[in-house]
């Protein structure tokens, strides 16, 4: 069943994470009572009790905007001014990928089938994607965070991340890479468009019921989002409504996690840092207020949600207030910037892995 075969993704990433303790030969002791203190610090705090209340707010206003953008659409007709309504709904979207990525780490919900539920309606069915795909992807990720050669997100595709990844490029590969801190801004418009075609891809790769449950509400989200504007509209008005959501969601997704890692440490697979400092070490926090939180999902407190991956993405905040006095106890660097200043690292490490000069890795 869809439940089980995702509690199954979800224990096997948790026990890697902490495999990552035992794995250290050197202060790996040192590491894991860090760890420990930590994490009684975090529960005697509250901070892992789940927040149904808010979530239940917050899914309702999320699903009331788009029930009202929907039905302007619907008023204003085969009318320009829908354009407005589309790029409305790529940020409410956007929200609702941010709900389902919460779902996938069980913060929404004390059940997992629940979770999961939340996860297949959030993503499959309103934003287009997969919820299993994403999930397996993305506990690797959280496992192996910035570990080269295991962290999928780490893997090049049209950007590249590392020196090394560069020069293995062919000429072409090499030169585009030269360009890529030009060009990476533009191609999140198609981020979006990447996630469909991944999510379909990795469907049809597998036969299981899960698959195909799936597979029939990321139909019916195609039916709602891609055939019936044209129903309402034009042909020409209808394209430019799907290309202004489908674009502008794209960018807002890729905007909002680019910063989490990329220009942080690169990590071998022989390492000996532990889970805590591997967490804390090769992600970035976003300063600034709740407003902050709410733009970019929770994703801008991306050490503590490293760290505490079940930690509801409303005590992140208070988390921090723990996490980085410890951190500076413990004298582990404890990366966070303004948005503007990530957007500027993050381009400079591209610009400089592109053109294959030397970056941070760590042995």
């Amino acid at each position: 069943m869809v439940g089980s075969d995702l509690l199954s993704l979800l224990s096997r990433t948790e026990s890697i994470a902490m495999q990552t303790e035992h794995e250290a030969p050197v202060g790996a002791t040192s590491n894991r009572e860090d760890f420990a203190e930590l994490s009684r610090r975090v529960r005697d705090g509250g901070l892992l009790a789940r927040r149904g209340t808010y979530y239940a707010v917050k899914i309702a206003a999320t699903l009331a905007a788009l029930a009202a953008l929907v039905a302007t659409a619907v008023m204003l007709g085969n009318s320009w001014w829908n354009l407005a309504v589309a790029a409305g709904l790529a940020f409410v979207l956007a929200q609702l990928g941010f709900i389902g990525h919460d779902a996938g780490h069980r913060q929404v919900c004390a059940h997992r089938r629940w979770n999961d539920v939340v996860g297949l309606v959030a993503t499959n069915l309103l934003t287009g994607f997969s919820f299993g795909w994403w999930l397996t992807k993305h506990n690797r990720h959280h496992a192996h965070t910035n570990t080269d050669g295991k962290d999928p997100d780490l893997v090049p595709g049209a950007l590249v991340y590392t020196p090394v990844q560069a020069e293995q490029r062919g000429r072409f590969g090499r030169w585009f890479g030269g360009i890529q801190a030009v060009t990476v801004f533009p191609l999140l418009f198609l981020e979006a468009l990447n996630l469909h075609v991944a999510s379909s891809i990795a469907l049809a790769r597998r036969r299981d019921r899960a698959a195909l449950l799936e597979a029939v509400l990321l139909a019916v989200h195609g039916g709602i989002f891609f055939v019936a504007p044209f129903l309402l509209l034009s042909p020409v008005r209808a394209l430019a409504c799907i290309a202004v959501t489908q674009s502008l969601f794209g960018f807002y997704l890729g905007a909002s996690f680019i910063t989490n890692h990329v220009g942080m440490p690169t990590l071998s697979g022989s390492d000996d840092l532990g889970f805590l400092r591997r967490q804390v070490l090769t992600s970035r926090n976003l300063s600034g207020r709740t407003f902050t939180g709410f733009i970019f999902g929770g994703l801008d407190l991306q050490i503590e949600h490293h760290l505490f991956p079940t930690m509801p993405r409303a005590n992140l905040r208070r988390a921090r207030a723990l996490v980085r006095p410890f951190c500076d106890e413990r004298r582990i660097a404890y990366a966070e910037q303004s948005p503007w200043s990530a957007y500027g690292d993050v381009l400079r490490h591209l610009r400089i892995a592109g053109r294959g000069w030397s970056g941070a890795v760590i042995e």
